[in-house]
């Protein structure tokens, strides 16, 4: 029991600072999870302020997007700290991406949209969420998405609670501002959700580094490949909509959470996301080398785009199947005729080798070039010259 009134059942999840459980409110008779900060952390200060900074800044916000804070205390018997919160029956996005490696286009737009209303609501009362990634998004059996996991939110109006230089976050979902160790706003959780966002779809992330190094140099000096080039269904204003949400230049996404989720909305319509973006941050000769994405042209992309099916997880991406089959008879008609000349100048050899040997005197052979740039070609020439040698 904790706090003499959260009945235990089972844990739901485990990560480096706490442990959730499942566990039963005795007083209310309703199911709760209760997160408990790891005891070997307990007489740490820094990780006791920073949990009970999660409990302060994720009660302060109540909203259909964001799980709900009931309680947080120390519990007397066990001296652990805890947060109690609503349970959520459903599934993470990160387990969602382990079972099913990508998600169904409307269904991860759906999510988004939800996300972003909950990021919407938390930047308006001044909280930064600072850890936006597919494991802190929590989407219930009956479609509701909630932003989980506060732990390293900061308060605009707070100073900094980081030494300069320093990190939060899971790295491939930083902003390029977090990764230079800067202070994040509100904007670098959009970058994050549109990382989110990118992987929910295509069953990659943007950018794939080893180091926060490999990521800033990447995130400086690559541009991630459109969705619509990697995943057939995507439309090239879902394409410019998420490419926005990862501009590099912060004042180049949206200007607010809400405005990202319209966008995301808007583009599964077919609806281009750049035509509100571009009123708001209108591409200029100075940022023109930041410009999101969604300002290249068709020709800048490389022309027409052969439509791929999405990946799950790290496999490769598949070939369309029309395209694949096409190169297979192609291959197969190639080999064939390769067979065919092989033949050929196989039997040529023996019957030289035949005449050469069997002569009593001098034989005239006849040669001449019979190479072509068709296979076809070259095997017929090549049957006449045999001809030509054994007539």
């Amino acid at each position: 029991m904790i706090a003499g009134r959260y009945r235990l059942e089972g844990r739901l999840g485990l990560g480096g600072m706490s442990t959730v459980h499942l566990a039963f409110d005795t007083r209310l008779e309703r199911r709760v999870a209760v997160k408990l900060l790891a005891e070997h952390l307990a007489e740490d200060s820094t990780f006791v302020s920073r949990f009970k900074r999660e409990a302060q800044a994720a009660a302060r916000l109540v909203h259909p997007n964001i799980v709900q804070i009931f309680d947080s205390g120390q519990d007397e018997r066990s001296e652990q700290y805890f947060i109690v919160m609503e349970y959520i029956e459903g599934r993470s996005g990160a387990e969602i991406l382990r079972e099913h490696g990508w998600v169904e286009v409307q269904d991860a737009a759906a999510i988004i949209e939800q996300a972003c209303e909950g990021l919407h609501y938390a930047h308006r009362h001044g909280v930064v969420h600072r850890d936006v990634k597919p494991g802190n998004l929590l989407c219930s059996d009956e479609g509701e998405v909630k932003l989980a996991d506060f732990g390293i939110a900061k308060a605009t109006e707070q100073s900094s609670i980081t030494q300069v230089g320093s990190v939060l976050g899971t790295a491939a979902y930083l902003a390029p501002e977090q990764a230079r160790g800067e202070e994040a706003g509100p904007r670098a959780d959009l970058y994050a959700l549109g990382v989110v966002a990118y992987q929910l779809i295509s069953g990659r992330l943007p950018y794939e580094a080893s180091s926060l190094t490999e990521l800033a140099l990447k995130q400086q000096q690559e541009e991630p490949p459109p969705l619509d080039t990697i995943v057939a269904n995507v439309s090239e204003e879902l394409a410019d909509a998420v490419a926005i949400a990862l501009a590099l230049d912060p004042r180049d996404r949206y200007a607010t959470a809400r405005e990202m989720g319209e966008a995301i909305t808007d583009a599964v319509r077919g609806v281009p996301a750049t035509a509100t973006s571009r009123r708001r941050h209108p591409t200029t000769e100075a940022t023109s080398l930041l410009a999101p994405t969604a300002t290249r042209t068709v020709a800048q992309r490389g022309g027409v785009v052969q439509p791929r099916r999405p990946r799950r997880g790290p496999s490769p991406v598949y070939e369309d199947a029309a395209d694949g089959e096409a190169e297979r008879a192609r291959s197969h008609a190639g080999r064939r005729a390769l067979a065919v000349l092989l033949v050929l100048v196989v039997l040529a050899a023996a019957i030289g080798y035949a005449i050469l040997s069997s002569s009593q005197g001098p034989t005239k052979i006849s040669l001449r070039k019979v190479v072509y740039k068709n296979v076809e070609q070259s095997a017929e020439a090549l049957s006449e010259l045999v001809g030509e040698n054994t007539r």
